[in-house]
């Protein structure tokens, strides 16, 4: 069933788990991943990143995707992720997408209050939700230009009294990307956070937290967590591991077969990991 993100943050809230939101980048990772949700009976989110809406028309994954979500028996949102340009948000919000996220945290407190208090007046008069970025959260590799800088509380509650978001993604030592390592998460300036903050907040680089971290977050308030290379990697590891064993595979839905459900089981580990 198709949902936007307030929706689902609202019972992650009351009840201490957080809802994993993957980054997919085809109908077989969506696929993968709502029948992960479906087989835990919970919710999930199917996230659109930069590199995806240069690929593949904004129109077209909804296309795609929508439909999977709405035949969904658990809820599903769809949200487009980390987006610079105004325009673009608003033709999301246009094509059906339930959920998105401007991406202002490069341009002054300022300028961030007054480019989301735009999009959620645009988003909320079509039941969409809206995600706002307060500090920094810096990628190991492939956004050099992007920085690293903790969220302040002073900055935060500014957002959410000025322009009123459904979520506030938050840095507190998360990096994205990070595939061989893992990151210190600062836990006593998140918890500043947390005691401060109403909005819903939202961890981006799942994938290079501890996962005892990760449920601590979760435990404390953190009810939506990005999720994007410990995928792609099960995803690529699986592609190989099939063709090491068979030189003369072919077909990509032959291929596709062993791949989704190695997703799937990747996808329904995380949700087990956020308390779903």
């Amino acid at each position: 069933m198709l949902k936007n993100l307030a929706d689902l943050l609202k019972p992650a809230r009351e009840k201490g788990y957080g809802v994993a939101c993957f980054n997919v980048f085809g109908y077989e990772d969506a696929l993968a991943v709502v029948t992960a949700a479906e087989r835990r009976n919970a919710s999930v989110i199917l996230s659109i990143n930069l590199d995806m809406r240069q690929f593949m028309p904004l129109e077209t994954i909804a296309a795609m995707l929508l439909q999977l979500a709405e035949s969904a028996t658990t809820p599903v949102c769809l949200h487009l992720d980390h987006t610079y340009d105004i325009e673009t948000v608003k033709q999301a919000v246009d094509c059906g997408f339930t959920s998105v996220m401007y991406d202002c945290s490069q341009k002054s407190i300022e300028e961030n209050i007054a480019g989301i208090r735009e999009v959620v007046e645009y988003a909320k008069a079509r039941d969409v939700s809206v995600e706002a970025e307060v500090g920094s959260v810096p990628y190991a590799t492939g956004r050099d230009h992007i920085k690293s800088a903790l969220t302040e509380i002073s900055e935060a509650l500014a957002m959410e009294e000025q322009a009123g978001p459904d979520a506030i993604a938050i840095s507190v030592g998360n990096v994205h990307r990070i595939e061989n390592a893992f990151v210190d998460i600062d836990f006593e300036h998140f918890q500043l956070l947390m005691d401060s903050v109403k909005t819903p907040m939202v961890i981006h680089g799942t994938s290079g937290i501890r996962h005892d971290d990760v449920q601590e977050l979760a435990r404390k308030g953190i009810c939506k967590f990005n999720i994007g290379t410990c995928l792609r990697q099960r995803f690529g590891n699986s592609l190989r591991d099939i063709f090491e064993k068979d030189d003369f595979v072919f077909d990509r839905l032959e291929i596709m077969k062993q791949v989704v459900p190695e997703m799937a089981d990747e996808a329904e580990k995380m949700i087990v990991l956020l308390g779903q």
